[in-house]
């Protein structure tokens, strides 16, 4: 057996990485069609609010971030579709805001800044059985409920308004995916961090949108990316001795450039030859 899966936190985090490197993907697809890239971010410190609220009074904290990520996810995808702000403007709003309660509850419970900075970088060490049951649990259901409704986020995706022609609740569908976004988030904390899972969620999108023909291969082709971009990353980080969560990211976006470059010179070979 290979060294790597001789200690224990690591096929904990190998098993949670698979977990999220598959979910931030695959929701990261309709994110990313719909320009909400930035959404990820901003439940990310929702999220992290939620974690400084469990760890100042000592309960809970996954289950607190999970349920106040979710109720923002809501909140802002009502500001987007009453019209009372733009979409931006709703982000910035619920990003600032968690900033702002984060470092407020910081300063309140000095003894949990360090647990707190576990969330916000990224620590396999810290992926307990306990995180691991979650994770599996809520990324099944995320995953599930995704694909229950597929059809109709493909159509609320690409036509919204032709999607509530054919009687599709576009807002109930966009809450939902928000929802799982906000799930999606808090469960990759602890492998990848607050600050760099923004960057799950759209670096294998990206690459995946490059070699792919058709949603549904793009989708397979993000989540495959997502998994091998965890994979790699974790390897990378035991055998370095560097943080989990940039050596994932950087290998994603590794794999983002070397598909965008391979792409590059395939279509101008392509052009050469029809010329």
């Amino acid at each position: 057996m290979p060294e790597i899966f001789q200690f224990g936190f690591m096929v904990r985090a190998f098993i949670a990485g698979g977990i999220v490197g598959v979910i931030c993907p695959f929701l990261g697809t309709f994110l990313v069609l719909r320009r909400l890239s930035l959404i990820a971010d901003t439940l990310a410190h929702v999220a992290l609010a939620g974690v400084a609220i469990g760890l100042l009074l000592g309960r809970y904290p996954v289950a607190i971030a999970v349920a106040i990520s979710a109720g923002a996810a809501v909140i802002i995808e009502r500001l987007r579709a009453s019209n009372r702000m733009a979409g931006d403007s709703a982000l910035a709003l619920v990003l600032y805001t968690a900033l702002a309660v984060t470092v407020v509850l910081i300063s309140l419970g000095k003894g949990f800044s360090v647990d707190l900075f576990g969330y916000l970088f990224g620590t396999v060490i810290t992926v307990t059985e306990a995180d691991l049951w979650a994770t599996g649990v809520l990324g099944a259901a995320t995953l599930l409920v995704g694909w229950l409704l597929y059809a109709e986020l493909v159509q609320s995706t690409f036509d919204p308004d032709m999607a509530r022609v054919s009687g599709v609740k576009v807002g109930l569908v966009n809450t939902v995916l928000a929802v799982l976004t906000g799930v999606a988030v808090t469960l990759s904390m602890r492998v990848v961090g607050a600050l760099l899972v923004g960057a799950l969620i759209v670096f294998p999108v990206l690459a995946g949108l490059q070699i792919a023909r058709g949603f549904r291969t793009t989708l397979l082709a993000s989540s495959a990316l997502g998994v091998v971009s965890v994979f790699t990353g974790l390897t990378i980080s035991f055998y370095w001795d560097i943080a989990a969560g940039g050596a994932i990211v950087l290998t994603a976006l590794a794999f983002l450039l070397m598909v965008t470059t391979i792409r590059g010179v395939v279509l101008r070979a392509t052009r050469r030859a029809s010329s």
